[in-house]
């Protein structure tokens, strides 16, 4: 039976091999804005990922269509947020999971031929997961850099209304000065306000592709400021207090969430190896004769 299953995963193996290797060769007949999507990206993403996404481009019509439009619609505001990392697009998330999701099954397969539970878990848990692994990275990463850079870039531009330029030539001048995720963001959105797209829709655009709390604060302080008539430089200095106070809060209870697990791996780890040390120490030190006592 054992041997049976395995010459059924062999030759599935090298079926998908050899079809992997027809679709990889031949060009597929893909809309036009899949097509440009595709090719724009491929100029930044690496190698490996262009070559998994050459295969699985044809599978990716029928993965979107699997996952539904409200998980599509989840995933499309996922790859927002973490900024496109390498090109990525949907069509490009659909058909990394769909190789990642062959290369599961076929693995799982050969664990279940081994009779090998742990080895089939894992590399299906890799095939389900693989491909939002690297997309939640990239999300965390850039969050991270966006609320780091956004209180200077406030100030920044505080100064430069100050100085007597409106709000929409402030903003461009200070974006044209920065590099990186938040920069990008404001280009995006100068460039949808050049575009007709009025200022709250814009921001709000801006709100919506990023999770980070401070964006949404800025974006909500610097509506409500315009609604009141407050002057604006005012209101981006007040933001960047508060976002100041806001990270050294968050440090704060991110030290006091780090004491507990200290101790825990204290009391976990290093003080039972301790006691073991003490104990072997006095048992070597009374030259204890254990063969009498195992008696040998």
């Amino acid at each position: 039976m054992i041997a049976l299953v395995l010459a059924l995963v062999a030759g599935a193996a090298v079926y998908a091999a050899l079809a992997g290797l027809r679709l990889y060769r031949s060009e597929a007949e893909l809309p036009a804005d899949l097509v440009l999507a595709h090719e724009i990206g491929a100029t930044r993403a690496s190698a490996p990922d262009r070559a998994v996404d050459r295969l699985g481009m044809r599978l990716a019509p029928l993965v979107l269509r699997l996952m539904g439009p409200r998980l599509v619609d989840r995933k499309r505001r996922r790859i927002d947020q973490a900024g496109n990392p390498g090109g990525l697009t949907l069509q490009r998330y659909a058909a990394r999971r769909a190789v990642y999701g062959v290369f599961g099954l076929l693995m799982g397969l050969v664990g279940i031929a081994a009779d090998s539970l742990l080895f089939t878990l894992l590399v299906l848990a890799f095939g389900w997961t693989a491909a939002d692994l690297s997309l939640w990275q990239a999300v965390r990463d850039r969050k991270r850099t966006i609320e780091r850079t956004l209180p200077d870039f406030l100030d920044v531009l505080a100064v430069v209304v100050s100085a007597g330029l409106g709000f929409r030539q402030a903003l461009e001048r200070v974006a044209e000065r920065y590099e990186g995720p938040w920069a990008d963001e404001l280009r995006i959105t100068l460039r949808q306000m050049d575009m007709g797209v009025s200022r709250r829709d814009a921001f709000d655009e801006l709100r919506r592709r990023n999770s980070s709390e401070q964006v949404d604060q800025f974006v909500t302080a610097l509506q409500q400021g315009e609604e009141l008539g407050a002057p604006i430089a005012d209101t981006l200095v007040q933001i960047a207090t508060d976002m100041r106070r806001t990270d050294a809060q968050n440090a704060r209870r991110q030290a006091a969430k780090t004491i507990p697990k200290a101790t825990l791996a204290t009391i976990g780890f290093l003080l039972p190896g301790t006691l073991i040390l003490i104990a072997a120490t006095f048992i070597l030190g009374a030259d204890t004769d254990f063969g009498s006592i195992l008696g040998g």
